[in-house]
């Protein structure tokens, strides 16, 4: 059996990422959607994920639970190692990571893509005002953060979110489907 593909969905907050991927899901049913571990309170929600402590966090990363771990905007991020299992039995795995682990992780797992999700400036401001997560100072930060480039070298498929999500998805999943296809 060969190695499922850990297909790494980046970009810029407000770029809707967590949408595309639970229709990416229902798109493509296969695909094992991971539930990352992150250091923010649970009632803040988005994304359906395991809300810790930072201590919890520290103590989790210290006795080797992740498979990627980082920080960002304040919080910490994990993904558990669970994902390997995933991966071993061939199943595709999407995850929400951060630029700055992607070139770790393309060094950890074999079949490594990345689904690069952007959306033009205008989107991103209505769409992080709209969620109600950060004030105007940490959204100012996060659309700062929205040009900075992907690191080279990197297996990507970039997909503009701009438009209806069902476009999206189906552009998303068909950029997805010509490497299943060649397992």
């Amino acid at each position: 059996m060969t190695q499922g593909r850990l297909i790494a969905v980046v970009g810029p907050s407000g770029a809707g990422k967590d949408s595309v991927m639970l229709g990416l899901c229902g798109a493509l049913p296969d695909l094992h959607l991971v539930r990352r571990v992150i250091t923010r309170a649970p009632e803040l929600g988005g994304e359906n994920y395991e809300a810790i402590s930072f201590a919890e966090f520290e103590d989790l990363a210290t006795h080797g639970a992740f498979a990627v771990h980082w920080s960002a905007h304040g919080l910490q991020y994990g993904i558990p190692c669970s994902v390997n299992d995933q991966l071993k039995r061939g199943r595709d795995c999407l995850v929400n990571l951060s630029r700055k682990v992607l070139p770790g992780a393309a060094e950890k797992f074999p079949r490594f893509v990345v689904l690069n999700i952007t959306a033009k400036p205008e989107t991103l401001l209505r769409r992080l005002t709209a969620r109600g997560r950060e004030n105007r100072s940490e959204i100012a930060e996060r659309l700062a953060q929205a040009e900075k480039p992907l690191p080279e070298g990197l297996k990507v498929a970039t997909i503009s979110n701009d438009g209806p999500l069902t476009e999206t998805v189906a552009r998303a999943a068909s950029a997805l489907q010509p490497v299943s296809v060649n397992r």
